[in-house]
């Protein structure tokens, strides 16, 4: 701790944003380059010498939070990166994607605004690919075993990399044609600008990794073959069945699920379309759904020049002050956030109907409405109490040209045939079952990330790709040095 008194004297202060106006007329990050670096050596020197880290356990990945926070305040960039590395792969994602469990968790956060844990883990990330500190770091010798690994998310990925380094020969297969799964085709662009996925790509590429895009397996390659050709198979298709809304009028075209939407903005962003087939532009939009999705729907229809945007959200909205009794610290508390694409909505009122920014809290959707051509035109809703039945005479109708359904995912898409192929289990809820050390009920094939888990947080994805390496390391080797930061058993924090 390189400032014993830092937490009392200094006040928290975040990575700023560019002004709305600005943001909202391009797909870049919206944070303001370069204004991070000067603030962080003061916000690591808040981290106080607490005793017990309880960041360390609301971090699935048992990030080094103490130990980076006092090398950044000191100026050690290349301590602090080595730190840092030691327990996540790409924590220039986990930095600008996680919603920082381990803030929740923080010590000082039982009274005061938590230390800015997730800007200095970003901000040491990105300091390290500047200065080089990042180099390729392929194996000495290899094992001369090889590992197929399905699917290019946060899971496969660190997978990948962790085996990669271990000696064995990895290939990564990617049923679309690019890699980097909800990274690259879900995530929007103003969250991370998709160039750094492609740095860190191109370093596993130096490693020895090897990648197989527009590759389905189950239709382009029969799973079995590669249960065959390798010595170990890595599930970690992610949890890609989404779930759908069964109220009148949802055949009315227009309505689509989130999924089908966003990935369409980020092929914009790459230079494949001019412009989006299925824009929001002079439209009316309402998203279904709460929850980050939505909220990337958001960010994306208000960027497409939408008429306006409203996002449903069933759940009462929350109060600004973490509740005790139900959300202890170090819980991981449900409070109101504002989001940037919320920030957005609110500052250019793209919501009238709204709540609180463009969110209608406690909100169910009865039914959808449409024109003559079949297709959506309203929305049709009903306020809800907290157990979610209806309260009379709150029902009432938005208009709807486009609606996006973000209704969230139930486990690994069974179109492509994989599931079968293979013959795995599966739990009661869809996810992938299986055993204590990640394997599933077919010897050599393990299952991972949200496939399995369900859907869960980047960090936590990373956390299992890692934990899965170790495990695969193992079976092959008959010992593994590989660090496993969590089991496949392991949950949040909770009361």
């Amino acid at each position: 701790m390189a400032d014993p008194k830092g937490f009392m004297t200094t006040p928290r202060q975040d990575w700023p944003r560019r002004p709305v106006e600005e943001r909202v007329r391009d797909w870049d990050e919206v944070y303001v380059p370069g204004a991070l670096l000067p603030l962080i050596s003061k916000q690591a020197d808040r981290c106080m010498d607490c005793g017990v880290p309880f960041c360390h356990e609301a971090c699935p990945l048992g990030n080094l939070i103490p130990e980076w926070n006092d090398l950044v305040s000191r100026d050690d960039w290349r301590a602090a990166s080595d730190r840092l590395h030691a327990t996540n792969n790409f924590p220039e994602f986990t930095g600008r994607l996680c919603p920082a469990p381990c803030e929740a968790g923080c010590v000082l956060a039982i009274n005061q605004p938590a230390v800015t844990i997730k800007n200095v883990e970003v901000a040491i990330a990105d300091r390290a690919w500047a200065d080089g500190l990042t180099p390729p770091r392929p194996p000495d010798r290899l094992s001369g075993k090889t590992v197929a690994v399905i699917g290019s998310g946060p899971t496969g990925l660190a997978a990948a990399q962790q085996l990669t380094r271990a000696g064995h020969t990895v290939a990564v297969y990617e049923k679309a044609d690019r890699i980097g799964g909800l990274m690259r085709y879900g995530i929007p662009e103003f969250k991370m600008e998709k160039r750094h996925l492609d740095r860190r790509i191109e370093q596993m590429r130096a490693e020895g990794t090897k990648f197989r895009t527009s590759t389905t397996v189950g239709r382009d390659v029969m799973a079995g073959d590669l249960r065959t050709r390798y010595d170990a198979v890595v599930v970690a298709t992610g949890a890609t069945e989404w779930r759908e809304l069964h109220v009148p009028g949802r055949e009315l075209t227009g309505i689509q699920q989130a999924m089908e939407y966003l990935p369409l903005a980020n092929r914009v962003c790459e230079g494949d379309l001019v412009a989006s087939p299925m824009s929001a532009a002079g439209k009316h939009v309402v998203i279904v759904g709460g929850g980050d999705t939505g909220a990337d729907c958001l960010g994306t229809a208000v960027r497409d020049g939408a008429a306006s945007v409203t996002q449903l959200d069933i759940y009462a909205q929350p109060a600004t002050e973490r509740d005790e009794d139900t959300d202890p610290w170090p819980t991981y508390p449900k409070i109101y956030r504002l989001s940037a694409a919320h920030e957005e909505a609110r500052e250019l009122e793209s919501a009238p109907a709204a709540d609180a920014d463009a969110r209608l809290f406690a909100a169910s959707t009865l039914r959808f409405t449409g024109d003559a051509t079949g297709h959506v035109r309203s929305l049709h809703l009903v306020e809800v109490d907290a157990r979610r039945r209806p309260v009379e005479g709150t029902a009432r109708a938005l208009p709807a040209d486009l609606v996006l359904l973000a209704l969230g995912f139930s486990g690994p898409d069974r179109e492509d045939g994989l599931v079968e192929q293979l013959g795995l289990a599966l739990e009661s809820r869809g996810t992938i079952a299986r055993g204590g050390g990640f394997e599933t009920n077919v010897p050599g094939v393990f299952a991972a990330g949200d496939a399995a888990r369900g859907q869960s947080l980047i960090v936590w994805a990373i956390a299992e790709g890692r934990a899965v390496a170790a495990a695969v390391d193992r079976h092959l080797t008959g010992s593994s040095r590989l660090p496993t930061p969590i089991g496949p058993y392991d949950r949040p924090m909770s009361v």
